[in-house]
């Protein structure tokens, strides 16, 4: 079995992978980034295949890396909002890579697909 510094020596990006890249990072703070500051329901209409014990979870973890900000206003009915911070804002370059790579790429990835599946039944 790996040590996990073993691990990060094989692979140095791996900690960050598994901080922007696990499942529902990535699209949270797309969101985030694209409509700015916005409520957990507004959220979750965005991402309508999350439930909302998972994207509870993940904005919690979001705002624990420092990648996104929750503002609590004490009114009446109590309003939560979220923001992508200036740490995950970094990150819009990484994202802007990404969405070339799937314009030019994504196609090819799914004819790939189609073929190994067509080969191998």
């Amino acid at each position: 079995m790996r040590k996990p510094d073993e691990a990060v020596e094989a692979c140095p990006i791996s900690p960050v992978v598994d901080l922007v890249f696990s499942r529902w990072s990535t699209p949270i703070l797309w969101v985030l980034k694209e409509h700015g500051r916005q409520r957990f329901v507004e959220i979750q209409r965005r991402l309508s295949d999350i439930t909302p014990k998972v994207l509870t979870q993940r904005l919690r973890q979001l705002e624990r890396d420092g990648l996104i900000t929750r503002s609590y206003y004490a009114e009446i009915p109590p309003r939560v909002e979220y923001e992508i911070s200036d740490l995950g804002r970094t990150l819009s370059p990484v994202f802007a890579v990404l969405t070339e790579w799937s314009d030019a790429h994504l196609a090819s990835v799914e004819d790939a697909r189609h073929a190994y599946d067509e080969a191998n039944g």
